[in-house]
């Protein structure tokens, strides 16, 4: 290995420790608690080496989002082609549970803190488009399915029924990762308390 491949090699293992520090403490603590300097002093770094990096704060948040909804993306890429809607949709909420279980610091990041990203930015990252944007990928899959037909004849609102169902599931996802330490409650697995939530919602809905 050259010099210079080494140099990029060592960039980017800076790079993603930065990025992965970053994520912990926005998902533990709040975006606007966080500051540069705070990171820096968890990977014991000087904050002028973080702004080597990024610019500011708002630059750090806008990859993390970018780099969590690419990777909550490819798992909706490998559902793309199952045929069946009705299906799909099964397998949708599966994966964004498994996301939540694999990647709790992603999904809280996504998910379960509050930060802002201009309109602009979200166009950017893809909004809209079924291959990077989940809620777009979720709400094709129902539209299809009205379309074929498969739902309760009085459900064509493509919106409510995603927005329901997205609901559904990410409040068993939350509740299991920031509840299911407390002691007093006889808590059910994720995976059984998704896998009864989500087919019931599909069965609900179904024709």
């Amino acid at each position: 290995m050259g010099i210079l491949e080494r140099r990029e090699r060592d960039r980017q293992t800076v790079r993603t420790k930065i990025l992965d520090c970053a994520r912990e403490l926005f998902a533990a603590e709040g975006y606007d608690a966080v500051t540069m300097r705070r990171i820096a002093e968890a990977i014991e770094y000087s904050p002028t080496t973080i702004y080597l990096y990024f610019k500011d704060k708002d630059a750090l948040i806008r990859e993390l989002c970018r780099l969590d909804l690419n990777t909550l993306a490819q798992a909706f890429h490998a559902i793309a082609g199952e045929p069946d809607p009705v299906e799909r949709l099964r397998r949708i909420g599966k994966a964004l549970v498994a996301f939540g279980t694999e990647q709790p610091n992603h999904y809280r990041l996504l998910f379960m803190s509050t930060h802002l990203i201009e309109e602009e930015e979200m166009e950017e990252m893809g909004h809209g488009n079924p291959e990077n944007d989940g809620y777009a990928f979720l709400l094709g899959t129902i539209r299809e399915a009205i379309e074929q037909q498969r739902f309760s004849a009085h459900l064509q609102d493509a919106h409510l029924l995603a927005q329901a169902f997205w609901a559904s599931v990410h409040g068993t996802v939350a509740l299991h990762l920031s509840k299911s330490g407390d002691t007093w409650v006889e808590w059910r697995t994720l995976e059984e308390t998704a896998d009864f939530i989500i087919e019931s919602m599909v069965r609900g809905i179904q024709r």
